[in-house]
């Protein structure tokens, strides 16, 4: 995957001042602090955050996020509009229940694009979640 820009929570506090938070985490933040979470994704009570830039951007075909489940632990998401349907890129690890791949429908060029693919690939992060949970 070619490098691609990263957005980045303004809101989100560093623990070294001028570091990003994503890299200076503080103390007991979750995994992918220092990314935005988009709210208007809230589905079912599950979230996506962003980690590659989606809105000013010509239209992607791969890009990087994360989502949230309803009880608040994250697993991350590669996403490719010609990958496979869906992989286990890293197995359940301390402080997210994995990292997915997972084939979004169409490109990213907006935040309602974003949404879109985020919602159509739910129910197999739902369905790995539901694995974790039973397994874990």
């Amino acid at each position: 995957m070619k490098g691609r820009p990263l957005v980045l929570d303004p809101n989100a506090r560093s623990a070294t001042k001028g570091e990003p938070a994503f890299v200076a985490k503080p103390k007991g933040a979750p995994v992918y602090h220092g990314f935005p979470i988009i709210e208007e994704s809230e589905t079912d009570g599950w979230r996506y955050g962003a980690i590659t830039a989606y809105e000013g951007v010509s239209s992607e075909n791969q890009g990087d996020g994360f989502v949230i489940a309803p009880d608040g632990s994250r697993a991350g998401v590669v996403w490719d509009t010609n990958g496979g349907d869906f992989t286990v890129i890293c197995p359940p690890e301390r402080g997210r229940w994995g990292v997915f791949g997972v084939r979004f429908p169409k490109a990213v060029s907006s935040k309602r694009d974003l949404i879109h693919n985020f919602r159509a690939v739910l129910p197999q992060l739902k369905a790995q979640f539901d694995r974790f949970q039973k397994n874990g």
